[in-house]
């Protein structure tokens, strides 16, 4: 199973706003073959806790305004690791240390990569 052509364009949605906030890292995984509950996660760093909140406001922003429904906002207070759950496609913005302490890449290595399409200073060279 692969993720829906929606979820990739959600996904997008999500990377490019998450960009534009400075956000660093940005991988996005298929995890709908292993994961039956979404067909995508993306995952970006901010360098501290206000950014880590101000990527997760514009990445929610961006996915209203593309028509997909918050079901369930994690972390929003603390700053640290935030997660938007929106069905489908769940953004996790993580601070520096949560990123490599959790290493949800690593759990999830066996999960395709979706392609980004953003500039060379966002995306993640290697997200193994």
């Amino acid at each position: 199973m692969t993720a829906t052509d929606r979820a990739i364009d959600l996904v997008r949605v999500a990377a490019r706003a998450a960009d534009a906030k400075q956000g660093d890292d940005i991988v996005a995984l298929d995890v709908s073959g292993p994961l039956p509950l979404a067909d995508a996660f993306v995952l970006v760093t901010g360098r501290n806790e206000r950014n880590v909140q101000a990527i997760a406001a514009e990445v929610e922003e961006k996915m209203i305004e593309a028509g997909a429904k918050p079901l369930r906002r994690e972390g929003r207070a603390e700053g640290r690791w935030i997660l938007l759950d929106f069905g489908d496609v769940i953004v996790h913005v993580f601070h520096e240390e949560e990123r490599l302490f959790y290493s949800l890449e690593r759990l999830w290595k066996d999960c395709p990569v979706i392609p980004l399409d953003l500039p060379e200073h966002a995306a993640a060279s290697d997200p193994a």
